[in-house]
């Protein structure tokens, strides 16, 4: 069901941007660095549940498979990076990390297209 893969990849996306946050706060936000243990607290558990939602509706959506979840996760993961990484700290992104995302987005594709 298509509902699931959409649902699976908002869910990875999220998760994946509250790690940014989670380990890059600490680099523009002066409590994240002096409370590395909170930020800890304070994520795991809705990351965790995010991240164990997602594979559930990944794999539904793809017969019982789990490899396609994990390289939809990584590739969330790379784009979600990259984005937030520019947005808030506006570091640019260069040759090297355009083709990581081009990658990453072929990666999305194969896992998405071939049957």
């Amino acid at each position: 069901m298509m509902k699931h893969f959409f649902y699976a990849v908002l869910l990875f996306t999220l998760g994946q941007s509250l790690i940014w946050f989670q380990t890059n706060a600490q680099f523009f936000w002066k409590w994240a660095k002096d409370h590395p243990f909170l930020m800890a607290v304070l994520f795991s558990t809705p990351i965790s549940v995010m991240f164990i939602k997602a594979t559930a509706l990944i794999v539904a959506h793809f017969d019982g498979q789990l490899w396609p979840g994990r390289f939809i996760a990584q590739a969330t993961g790379i784009v979600t990076f990259a984005l937030i990484t520019y947005m808030v700290l506006g570091e640019g992104i260069n040759h090297k990390t355009t083709v990581s995302l081009l990658l990453s987005l072929t990666l999305l594709l194969i896992q998405i297209l071939w049957k």
